[in-house]
Protein backbone atom coordinates (compact mmCIF):
# COMPACT_ATOMS: atom_id res chain seq x y z
CA UNK A 1 0.00 0.00 0.00
CA UNK A 2 1.42 3.40 -0.68
CA UNK A 3 2.55 5.16 1.90
CA UNK A 4 4.38 8.67 0.40
CA UNK A 5 3.05 11.04 -1.07
CA UNK A 6 4.89 10.65 -4.30
CA UNK A 7 3.43 6.69 -4.11
CA UNK A 8 -0.13 8.62 -3.54
CA UNK A 9 0.06 10.50 -6.20
CA UNK A 10 1.04 7.29 -8.35
CA UNK A 11 -1.87 5.43 -6.92
CA UNK A 12 -4.68 8.14 -7.15
CA UNK A 13 -3.43 9.00 -11.15
CA UNK A 14 -3.82 5.27 -11.54
CA UNK A 15 -7.29 4.81 -10.53
CA UNK A 16 -8.29 7.91 -12.20
CA UNK A 17 -7.26 6.87 -15.58
CA UNK A 18 -8.97 3.62 -14.26
CA UNK A 19 -12.00 4.91 -14.00
CA UNK A 20 -11.53 6.75 -17.32
CA UNK A 21 -11.04 3.92 -19.37
CA UNK A 22 -14.07 1.64 -17.77
CA UNK A 23 -16.42 4.96 -18.64
CA UNK A 24 -14.71 4.33 -22.53
CA UNK A 25 -15.07 1.09 -22.50
CA UNK A 26 -18.63 0.70 -21.29
CA UNK A 27 -20.42 4.15 -21.97
CA UNK A 28 -23.82 2.18 -20.51
CA UNK A 29 -22.94 1.80 -16.90
CA UNK A 30 -25.62 2.51 -14.66
CA UNK A 31 -24.83 1.71 -11.37
CA UNK A 32 -22.02 2.79 -8.88
CA UNK A 33 -21.28 1.08 -6.08
CA UNK A 34 -18.60 0.66 -3.32
CA UNK A 35 -16.84 -2.39 -2.20
CA UNK A 36 -15.79 -3.34 1.46
CA UNK A 37 -12.06 -3.93 1.49
CA UNK A 38 -10.23 -2.59 4.32
CA UNK A 39 -6.71 -2.84 2.46
CA UNK A 40 -5.68 -3.39 -0.84
CA UNK A 41 -4.93 -7.54 -0.55
CA UNK A 42 -3.95 -7.83 -4.10
CA UNK A 43 -2.02 -5.94 -6.80
CA UNK A 44 -4.48 -5.05 -9.12
CA UNK A 45 -6.88 -2.17 -9.67
CA UNK A 46 -9.61 -1.17 -7.32
CA UNK A 47 -11.71 -0.47 -10.33
CA UNK A 48 -13.81 -3.28 -10.62
CA UNK A 49 -16.65 -3.25 -13.41
CA UNK A 50 -18.80 -6.60 -14.31
CA UNK A 51 -21.34 -5.53 -17.07
CA UNK A 52 -22.85 -2.57 -16.48
CA UNK A 53 -22.01 -1.93 -12.63
CA UNK A 54 -18.88 -0.40 -11.29
CA UNK A 55 -17.31 -0.49 -8.20
CA UNK A 56 -14.82 0.89 -6.18
CA UNK A 57 -12.84 -1.07 -3.42
CA UNK A 58 -13.12 1.05 -0.36
CA UNK A 59 -9.73 0.80 1.01
CA UNK A 60 -8.72 3.30 -2.14
CA UNK A 61 -10.76 6.20 -1.14
CA UNK A 62 -8.97 7.54 1.78
CA UNK A 63 -6.23 8.34 -0.74
CA UNK A 64 -8.30 8.93 -3.62
CA UNK A 65 -10.91 11.26 -2.50
CA UNK A 66 -8.35 13.72 -0.52
CA UNK A 67 -6.42 13.99 -3.19
CA UNK A 68 -9.02 14.98 -6.57
CA UNK A 69 -10.22 17.27 -3.82
CA UNK A 70 -7.22 19.11 -3.23
CA UNK A 71 -6.24 19.41 -7.10
CA UNK A 72 -9.70 20.68 -7.78
CA UNK A 73 -9.58 23.59 -4.99
CA UNK A 74 -5.93 24.13 -6.31
CA UNK A 75 -6.93 24.25 -9.52
CA UNK A 76 -9.66 26.95 -8.07
CA UNK A 77 -7.13 28.93 -7.26
CA UNK A 78 -4.82 29.07 -9.72
CA UNK A 79 -2.14 27.63 -7.95
CA UNK A 80 -2.05 24.61 -10.16
CA UNK A 81 -3.44 24.25 -13.76
CA UNK A 82 -5.09 21.24 -15.32
CA UNK A 83 -6.42 20.93 -19.14
CA UNK A 84 -9.45 20.39 -19.98
CA UNK A 85 -9.80 16.61 -20.18
CA UNK A 86 -7.88 16.60 -16.73
CA UNK A 87 -10.41 18.77 -15.56
CA UNK A 88 -13.50 16.35 -16.70
CA UNK A 89 -11.52 13.00 -15.32
CA UNK A 90 -10.59 14.80 -11.94
CA UNK A 91 -14.47 16.21 -11.64
CA UNK A 92 -16.03 12.88 -12.59
CA UNK A 93 -14.14 10.98 -10.25
CA UNK A 94 -14.67 13.48 -7.33
CA UNK A 95 -18.65 13.71 -7.69
CA UNK A 96 -18.97 9.84 -7.88
CA UNK A 97 -17.54 10.20 -4.36
CA UNK A 98 -18.77 13.21 -2.76
CA UNK A 99 -21.44 14.81 -5.30
CA UNK A 100 -22.44 17.63 -2.82
CA UNK A 101 -18.93 19.15 -3.72
CA UNK A 102 -20.98 22.60 -5.24
CA UNK A 103 -17.08 23.29 -6.66
CA UNK A 104 -16.84 20.32 -9.10
CA UNK A 105 -20.15 21.21 -10.60
CA UNK A 106 -19.60 24.69 -10.78
CA UNK A 107 -16.22 23.43 -12.93
CA UNK A 108 -18.81 21.50 -14.67
CA UNK A 109 -20.92 24.22 -15.48
CA UNK A 110 -18.10 26.23 -17.15
CA UNK A 111 -17.02 23.48 -19.38
CA UNK A 112 -20.62 22.54 -20.75
CA UNK A 113 -21.05 26.81 -21.57
CA UNK A 114 -18.10 26.39 -23.22
CA UNK A 115 -18.76 23.61 -25.51
CA UNK A 116 -16.12 21.13 -24.04
CA UNK A 117 -18.60 18.87 -22.34
CA UNK A 118 -21.69 17.37 -23.66
CA UNK A 119 -24.83 18.87 -21.12
CA UNK A 120 -26.09 14.51 -22.40
CA UNK A 121 -22.94 13.52 -20.55
CA UNK A 122 -23.07 15.47 -17.38
CA UNK A 123 -26.68 14.13 -17.00
CA UNK A 124 -25.66 10.58 -17.36
CA UNK A 125 -23.08 11.51 -14.50
CA UNK A 126 -25.72 13.06 -12.09
CA UNK A 127 -28.02 9.70 -12.51
CA UNK A 128 -24.84 7.67 -12.02
CA UNK A 129 -24.42 9.68 -8.84
CA UNK A 130 -28.06 9.45 -7.49
CA UNK A 131 -27.52 5.64 -7.40
CA UNK A 132 -25.36 6.12 -4.92
CA UNK A 133 -26.28 9.14 -3.16
CA UNK A 134 -29.73 9.14 -4.37
CA UNK A 135 -30.58 12.18 -2.08
CA UNK A 136 -28.15 14.73 -3.10
CA UNK A 137 -29.29 17.88 -3.14
CA UNK A 138 -26.48 19.61 -5.48
CA UNK A 139 -27.01 16.96 -7.65
CA UNK A 140 -30.36 17.60 -8.30
CA UNK A 141 -30.02 21.34 -8.65
CA UNK A 142 -27.21 20.91 -11.23
CA UNK A 143 -29.39 18.62 -13.13
CA UNK A 144 -32.18 21.03 -13.05
CA UNK A 145 -29.85 23.59 -14.52
CA UNK A 146 -28.25 21.38 -17.44
CA UNK A 147 -32.09 20.86 -18.41
CA UNK A 148 -32.64 24.39 -18.68
CA UNK A 149 -29.65 24.93 -20.95
CA UNK A 150 -30.59 22.11 -23.32
CA UNK A 151 -33.79 23.76 -23.69
CA UNK A 152 -32.30 27.11 -23.86
CA UNK A 153 -30.35 25.85 -26.82
CA UNK A 154 -32.60 23.69 -28.46
CA UNK A 155 -35.72 25.86 -27.79
CA UNK A 156 -37.37 22.37 -26.39
CA UNK A 157 -41.26 22.44 -26.93
CA UNK A 158 -43.82 21.05 -24.63
CA UNK A 159 -43.64 17.16 -25.85
CA UNK A 160 -47.34 17.42 -26.83
CA UNK A 161 -46.57 20.89 -28.62
CA UNK A 162 -49.12 22.34 -31.09
CA UNK A 163 -49.03 24.33 -33.90
CA UNK A 164 -46.28 23.90 -37.10
CA UNK A 165 -43.46 22.87 -34.57
CA UNK A 166 -41.30 20.00 -35.77
CA UNK A 167 -41.14 16.61 -34.17
CA UNK A 168 -37.83 16.08 -34.02
CA UNK A 169 -37.96 18.27 -30.68
CA UNK A 170 -40.83 16.71 -29.54
CA UNK A 171 -39.33 13.63 -29.43
CA UNK A 172 -35.86 14.45 -28.01
CA UNK A 173 -38.16 16.25 -24.73
CA UNK A 174 -40.07 13.16 -24.85
CA UNK A 175 -36.85 10.88 -24.09
CA UNK A 176 -35.62 13.58 -22.05
CA UNK A 177 -39.08 13.32 -19.79
CA UNK A 178 -38.83 9.49 -19.63
CA UNK A 179 -35.35 9.78 -18.35
CA UNK A 180 -36.02 12.05 -15.80
CA UNK A 181 -39.17 10.42 -14.48
CA UNK A 182 -37.10 6.89 -14.76
CA UNK A 183 -34.54 8.43 -12.56
CA UNK A 184 -36.79 10.16 -9.60
CA UNK A 185 -38.19 6.66 -9.74
CA UNK A 186 -35.01 4.90 -8.51
CA UNK A 187 -33.73 7.77 -6.46
CA UNK A 188 -37.75 7.65 -4.62
CA UNK A 189 -37.22 3.58 -4.18
CA UNK A 190 -33.39 3.72 -2.96
CA UNK A 191 -34.24 6.33 0.00
CA UNK A 192 -37.92 6.47 1.46
CA UNK A 193 -39.47 9.69 1.60
CA UNK A 194 -36.88 11.11 -0.98
CA UNK A 195 -38.00 14.96 -0.85
CA UNK A 196 -35.90 16.06 -3.17
CA UNK A 197 -36.64 13.57 -5.94
CA UNK A 198 -39.45 14.27 -5.88
CA UNK A 199 -39.50 18.23 -6.08
CA UNK A 200 -37.33 17.34 -9.29
CA UNK A 201 -39.97 15.25 -10.41
CA UNK A 202 -42.55 18.39 -9.89
CA UNK A 203 -39.83 21.00 -11.26
CA UNK A 204 -39.96 18.76 -14.21
CA UNK A 205 -43.53 18.46 -14.99
CA UNK A 206 -43.78 22.55 -14.49
CA UNK A 207 -40.84 23.34 -17.03
CA UNK A 208 -40.20 20.65 -19.44
CA UNK A 209 -43.98 19.20 -19.21
CA UNK A 210 -45.66 22.59 -18.88
CA UNK A 211 -48.02 20.92 -16.72
CA UNK A 212 -49.67 19.14 -19.82
CA UNK A 213 -52.70 17.51 -18.96
CA UNK A 214 -51.95 14.24 -20.83
CA UNK A 215 -49.13 13.69 -19.13
CA UNK A 216 -50.27 14.56 -15.78
CA UNK A 217 -52.91 11.79 -16.08
CA UNK A 218 -49.99 9.61 -17.09
CA UNK A 219 -48.18 10.26 -14.05
CA UNK A 220 -51.54 10.11 -12.07
CA UNK A 221 -51.31 6.72 -13.54
CA UNK A 222 -47.80 5.50 -13.77
CA UNK A 223 -47.31 6.32 -9.68
CA UNK A 224 -50.53 4.25 -8.59
CA UNK A 225 -48.29 1.20 -8.25
CA UNK A 226 -45.45 2.69 -6.76
CA UNK A 227 -48.02 4.73 -4.30
CA UNK A 228 -49.13 0.86 -3.34
CA UNK A 229 -46.15 -0.66 -3.03
CA UNK A 230 -44.74 2.54 -0.34
CA UNK A 231 -48.18 3.54 1.68
CA UNK A 232 -45.63 5.17 4.15
CA UNK A 233 -44.07 7.71 2.05
CA UNK A 234 -45.57 10.82 2.51
CA UNK A 235 -43.56 12.63 -0.31
CA UNK A 236 -44.50 10.28 -2.98
CA UNK A 237 -48.44 10.71 -1.97
CA UNK A 238 -48.06 14.63 -1.60
CA UNK A 239 -46.76 14.26 -5.64
CA UNK A 240 -49.99 12.67 -6.15
CA UNK A 241 -51.61 15.54 -4.24
CA UNK A 242 -49.95 18.07 -6.41
CA UNK A 243 -50.93 16.35 -9.83
CA UNK A 244 -54.69 16.27 -8.46
CA UNK A 245 -54.42 19.83 -7.65
CA UNK A 246 -52.63 20.51 -11.08
CA UNK A 247 -55.72 18.78 -13.10
CA UNK A 248 -58.04 20.99 -11.58
CA UNK A 249 -56.08 24.24 -11.87
CA UNK A 250 -55.38 23.56 -15.19
CA UNK A 251 -58.76 22.19 -16.56
CA UNK A 252 -60.30 25.10 -14.87
CA UNK A 253 -58.00 27.48 -16.98
CA UNK A 254 -58.71 25.97 -20.10
CA UNK A 255 -62.23 26.04 -19.46
CA UNK A 256 -62.01 29.52 -19.17
CA UNK A 257 -60.15 30.04 -22.23
CA UNK A 258 -62.64 27.74 -24.55
CA UNK A 259 -65.21 30.54 -22.64
CA UNK A 260 -63.24 33.14 -24.01
CA UNK A 261 -62.37 31.34 -27.54
CA UNK A 262 -66.27 30.87 -28.14
CA UNK A 263 -66.99 34.63 -27.87
CA UNK A 264 -64.60 35.39 -30.41
CA UNK A 265 -66.76 34.97 -34.12
CA UNK A 266 -63.19 33.40 -35.76
CA UNK A 267 -63.78 30.44 -37.99
CA UNK A 268 -61.39 27.76 -37.20
CA UNK A 269 -59.80 24.67 -39.64
CA UNK A 270 -60.57 21.20 -38.25
CA UNK A 271 -57.09 19.93 -38.49
CA UNK A 272 -56.31 22.87 -36.07
CA UNK A 273 -58.95 22.50 -33.85
CA UNK A 274 -57.91 18.53 -33.95
CA UNK A 275 -54.73 19.58 -33.06
CA UNK A 276 -55.25 21.60 -29.99
CA UNK A 277 -57.59 19.46 -28.38
CA UNK A 278 -57.11 18.38 -24.90
CA UNK A 279 -58.30 15.26 -23.18
CA UNK A 280 -61.36 15.64 -21.08
CA UNK A 281 -60.80 15.47 -17.62
CA UNK A 282 -64.37 14.19 -15.14
CA UNK A 283 -62.76 15.69 -12.40
CA UNK A 284 -65.37 14.30 -9.93
CA UNK A 285 -65.21 10.42 -10.87
CA UNK A 286 -60.88 11.07 -10.81
CA UNK A 287 -61.29 11.75 -7.30
CA UNK A 288 -63.72 9.10 -6.65
CA UNK A 289 -61.00 6.77 -7.95
CA UNK A 290 -58.63 8.31 -5.57
CA UNK A 291 -60.93 7.57 -2.69
CA UNK A 292 -61.28 4.13 -3.32
CA UNK A 293 -57.72 3.47 -4.11
CA UNK A 294 -57.38 5.06 -0.75
CA UNK A 295 -59.51 2.56 0.65
CA UNK A 296 -58.39 -0.44 -0.77
CA UNK A 297 -54.91 0.83 0.80
CA UNK A 298 -56.45 1.39 4.16
CA UNK A 299 -58.05 -1.71 4.62
CA UNK A 300 -54.70 -3.89 3.33
CA UNK A 301 -52.65 -1.56 5.22
CA UNK A 302 -54.50 0.23 8.60
CA UNK A 303 -52.77 2.57 10.93
CA UNK A 304 -50.45 4.06 8.41
CA UNK A 305 -50.67 7.68 8.93
CA UNK A 306 -49.65 8.87 5.44
CA UNK A 307 -53.22 6.86 3.83
CA UNK A 308 -55.15 9.19 6.44
CA UNK A 309 -53.69 12.08 5.35
CA UNK A 310 -53.69 11.22 1.83
CA UNK A 311 -57.60 10.50 2.31
CA UNK A 312 -58.15 13.85 4.14
CA UNK A 313 -56.53 15.50 1.31
CA UNK A 314 -58.61 14.04 -1.26
CA UNK A 315 -62.21 14.49 0.68
CA UNK A 316 -60.80 18.07 0.81
CA UNK A 317 -60.89 18.60 -2.72
CA UNK A 318 -63.84 16.94 -2.97
CA UNK A 319 -65.10 19.16 -1.07
CA UNK A 320 -63.86 22.06 -3.01
CA UNK A 321 -64.62 20.63 -6.88
CA UNK A 322 -68.14 19.87 -5.79
CA UNK A 323 -69.08 24.01 -5.41
CA UNK A 324 -70.28 23.90 -1.87
CA UNK A 325 -68.10 26.62 -0.57
CA UNK A 326 -66.68 30.01 -2.74
CA UNK A 327 -62.90 28.73 -3.95
CA UNK A 328 -60.83 30.70 -6.07
CA UNK A 329 -59.29 27.60 -8.40
CA UNK A 330 -55.51 28.51 -9.16
CA UNK A 331 -53.32 27.05 -11.31
CA UNK A 332 -49.18 25.56 -10.94
CA UNK A 333 -46.99 27.85 -13.21
CA UNK A 334 -44.13 26.28 -14.50
CA UNK A 335 -41.64 28.72 -12.76
CA UNK A 336 -37.78 28.75 -13.51
CA UNK A 337 -36.35 27.95 -10.83
CA UNK A 338 -32.98 26.21 -11.29
CA UNK A 339 -33.11 24.94 -7.48
CA UNK A 340 -36.13 25.01 -6.19
CA UNK A 341 -38.02 22.29 -4.41
CA UNK A 342 -41.37 21.62 -2.91
CA UNK A 343 -41.56 24.93 -0.32
CA UNK A 344 -39.73 26.90 -3.35
CA UNK A 345 -42.84 26.06 -6.18
CA UNK A 346 -45.10 28.60 -5.91
CA UNK A 347 -48.93 28.54 -6.63
CA UNK A 348 -50.05 31.30 -9.55
CA UNK A 349 -53.35 33.06 -8.74
CA UNK A 350 -54.80 35.12 -11.42
CA UNK A 351 -52.94 38.08 -11.62
CA UNK A 352 -49.49 36.48 -13.28
CA UNK A 353 -47.42 38.96 -10.88
CA UNK A 354 -48.96 37.88 -7.65
CA UNK A 355 -47.89 34.41 -6.28
CA UNK A 356 -48.22 32.40 -3.28
CA UNK A 357 -46.64 29.49 -1.15
CA UNK A 358 -47.94 26.11 -2.53
CA UNK A 359 -50.03 24.23 0.06
CA UNK A 360 -49.61 20.79 1.26
CA UNK A 361 -52.96 20.48 2.72
CA UNK A 362 -54.79 22.74 0.96
CA UNK A 363 -55.74 24.49 -2.34
CA UNK A 364 -56.89 27.98 -0.80
CA UNK A 365 -56.54 29.86 2.80
CA UNK A 366 -60.52 30.20 3.43
CA UNK A 367 -59.96 32.69 6.07
CA UNK A 368 -58.76 35.28 3.41
CA UNK A 369 -62.04 35.16 1.97
CA UNK A 370 -64.41 38.28 2.49
CA UNK A 371 -67.55 38.53 3.59
CA UNK A 372 -70.12 37.74 1.62
CA UNK A 373 -73.95 37.14 0.82
CA UNK A 374 -72.76 33.49 0.95
CA UNK A 375 -72.15 33.63 4.30
CA UNK A 376 -75.58 34.45 5.20
CA UNK A 377 -77.41 32.00 3.34
CA UNK A 378 -74.53 29.80 5.46
CA UNK A 379 -75.70 30.87 8.22
CA UNK A 380 -79.31 30.13 7.86
CA UNK A 381 -78.82 26.55 6.70
CA UNK A 382 -77.62 23.35 8.15
CA UNK A 383 -73.92 22.94 7.03
CA UNK A 384 -73.47 20.96 4.03
CA UNK A 385 -71.69 16.99 3.53
CA UNK A 386 -73.79 15.65 5.67
CA UNK A 387 -74.14 12.61 3.67
CA UNK A 388 -70.58 12.59 2.61
CA UNK A 389 -69.30 13.04 6.46
CA UNK A 390 -71.78 10.01 7.84
CA UNK A 391 -70.55 8.27 4.68
CA UNK A 392 -66.79 8.90 6.30
CA UNK A 393 -67.58 8.02 9.52
CA UNK A 394 -69.16 4.92 8.86
CA UNK A 395 -65.88 3.95 6.84
CA UNK A 396 -63.77 4.52 9.95
CA UNK A 397 -66.24 2.88 12.24
CA UNK A 398 -65.66 0.29 10.10
CA UNK A 399 -61.84 0.63 10.26
CA UNK A 400 -62.06 0.50 13.93
CA UNK A 401 -64.43 -2.45 14.24
CA UNK A 402 -61.90 -4.76 12.46
CA UNK A 403 -59.02 -3.28 13.97
CA UNK A 404 -56.92 -5.27 16.63
CA UNK A 405 -54.25 -3.30 17.29
CA UNK A 406 -54.65 -0.91 20.68
CA UNK A 407 -52.35 1.76 18.81
CA UNK A 408 -53.60 1.81 15.76
CA UNK A 409 -57.72 2.06 17.11
CA UNK A 410 -55.99 4.84 19.52
CA UNK A 411 -55.06 6.44 16.29
CA UNK A 412 -57.97 5.36 14.22
CA UNK A 413 -60.32 7.07 16.86
CA UNK A 414 -58.32 10.15 16.99
CA UNK A 415 -59.04 10.51 13.34
CA UNK A 416 -62.84 9.84 13.62
CA UNK A 417 -63.00 12.73 15.59
CA UNK A 418 -60.85 14.76 13.28
CA UNK A 419 -63.08 13.06 10.35
CA UNK A 420 -64.91 15.98 8.36
CA UNK A 421 -63.42 18.93 10.67
CA UNK A 422 -61.30 19.68 7.74
CA UNK A 423 -63.93 20.20 5.48
CA UNK A 424 -66.28 21.84 7.84
CA UNK A 425 -63.53 24.26 9.28
CA UNK A 426 -64.70 27.24 6.23
CA UNK A 427 -68.00 26.69 6.88
CA UNK A 428 -67.67 27.13 11.01
CA UNK A 429 -65.09 29.59 9.92
CA UNK A 430 -67.50 31.62 7.82
CA UNK A 431 -69.87 30.94 10.55
CA UNK A 432 -67.91 32.20 13.51
CA UNK A 433 -67.13 34.98 11.09
CA UNK A 434 -70.63 35.92 10.80
CA UNK A 435 -71.03 35.45 14.56
CA UNK A 436 -68.28 37.15 16.10
CA UNK A 437 -69.57 40.32 14.07
CA UNK A 438 -73.21 40.06 15.32
CA UNK A 439 -71.93 40.04 19.00
CA UNK A 440 -69.56 42.90 18.21
CA UNK A 441 -72.65 44.88 17.09
CA UNK A 442 -74.13 43.77 20.33
CA UNK A 443 -70.74 44.34 22.53
CA UNK A 444 -70.59 48.01 20.72
CA UNK A 445 -74.68 48.28 21.59
CA UNK A 446 -74.33 47.28 25.27
CA UNK A 447 -71.75 49.35 25.40
CA UNK A 448 -73.51 52.41 24.22
CA UNK A 449 -76.62 51.63 26.26
CA UNK A 450 -74.52 51.31 29.42
CA UNK A 451 -72.88 55.20 28.65
CA UNK A 452 -75.93 56.17 27.93
CA UNK A 453 -77.26 54.99 31.57
CA UNK A 454 -73.59 56.11 33.53
CA UNK A 455 -74.68 59.75 31.88
CA UNK A 456 -78.45 59.72 33.38
CA UNK A 457 -77.19 58.73 36.68
CA UNK A 458 -74.49 61.23 36.40
CA UNK A 459 -76.88 64.19 35.46
CA UNK A 460 -79.19 62.32 38.11
CA UNK A 461 -76.39 63.05 40.84
CA UNK A 462 -75.65 66.53 39.77
CA UNK A 463 -79.76 67.43 40.41
CA UNK A 464 -79.50 65.82 43.59
CA UNK A 465 -76.16 68.24 44.36
CA UNK A 466 -77.57 70.79 43.21
CA UNK A 467 -81.05 70.71 45.11
CA UNK A 468 -79.05 69.92 48.61
CA UNK A 469 -77.04 72.86 48.26
CA UNK A 470 -80.07 74.83 47.34
CA UNK A 471 -81.85 73.21 50.35
CA UNK A 472 -78.88 74.52 52.63
CA UNK A 473 -78.32 78.01 51.10
CA UNK A 474 -81.43 79.54 50.39
CA UNK A 475 -81.32 82.18 47.44
CA UNK A 476 -82.21 85.62 49.17
CA UNK A 477 -84.83 87.47 48.38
Amino acid sequence: MAETSEEVAVLVQRVVKDITNAFRRNPHIDEIGLIPCPEARYNRSPIVLVENKLGVESWCVKFLLPYVHNKLLLYRTRKQWLNKDELIDVTCTLLLLNPDFTTAWNVRKELILSGTLSPIKDLHLGKLALTKFPKSPETWIHRRWVLQQISQETSLPSSVAKGNLGTVPAERTQRILQEEMEVCGEAAGRYPSNYNAWSHRIWVLQNVAKLDLKILLDELSSTKHWASMHVSDHSGFHYRQFLLKSLISQTAMDTSALQQNSLKDEPKDEEAAASTEEPRIDLTQLLEEEVEFCTDLIDSYPGHETLWCHRRHIFYLQHHLSGRCPLNLTHLSPADCSGGTLNDLHLIPASPQLSQAMEVDGLNDSSKQGYSQETKRLKRTPAPDSLGLEMEHRFIDQVLSTCRNVEQARELTKKQKEAGAEVRAEVSQKLAEEEGKEEEEEEEEEGEEEEEEEEEEEEEEEEEEEEEEEACFPASV
